[in-house]
């Protein structure tokens, strides 16, 4: 880097850096993922400013971005466990005869559903249900990206959970 871009570089950190950090900081509502983006958002800046027409802009943009992404992991963490449609909730676990036909009919209905839904989401669906791998591990297997795979499972949960209360004659 060039010293009249470095000093440039060195004045935009000087002028925007509480400004910016106030801004992540409403994005993201936490101090440590704050820190985290500022820093990076920073450091693209830098890398790009050869490239970049108005520094503050593309900083700010920068942010914006990784506050977004950041937002998007958290939510794909929190919802990479199925808490709500565990199967453990599905089967019950009586040992009386009653309690397995219970059971029997209630894993009948759980595949019924599953079988409803479209190819490419069932095979989400069973691939993390049944045999536990994660979005990253599914996406990799089916070539399709861990965002599409967490899209697979909302629908599929959707579609089957609507399945059931149908069939349940729920509303």
């Amino acid at each position: 880097m060039t010293s009249p871009n470095r000093e440039a570089f060195i004045r935009l950190f000087a002028e925007s850096q509480q400004a910016l950090r106030r801004y992540v900081r409403r994005l993201v509502r936490s101090p440590e993922a704050t820190d985290d983006i500022v820093q990076e958002a920073y450091l693209r800046t830098f890398e790009q400013s050869e490239q970049v027409e108005i520094p503050r802009a593309f900083l700010f943009s920068a942010a914006r971005n990784l506050a977004i992404d950041s937002f998007r992991r958290e939510r794909v963490r929190k919802t990479d466990s199925l808490g709500d449609f565990d199967l453990s909730n599905v089967v019950s676990q009586d040992e009386s005869p009653e309690g397995a036909l219970l059971s029997d009919e209630r894993s009948q209905l759980l595949r019924q559903a599953i079988e409803q839904l479209p190819p490419q989401c069932r095979a989400a669906c069973t691939l993390r249900i049944l045999h536990g791998h994660s979005y990253q591990e599914i996406g990799r297997r089916m070539g399709i990206s861990a965002k599409t795979v967490e899209n697979h499972i909302a629908r599929a949960l959707r579609e089957t959970h609507d399945y059931l209360r149908q069939r349940y004659g729920m509303k």
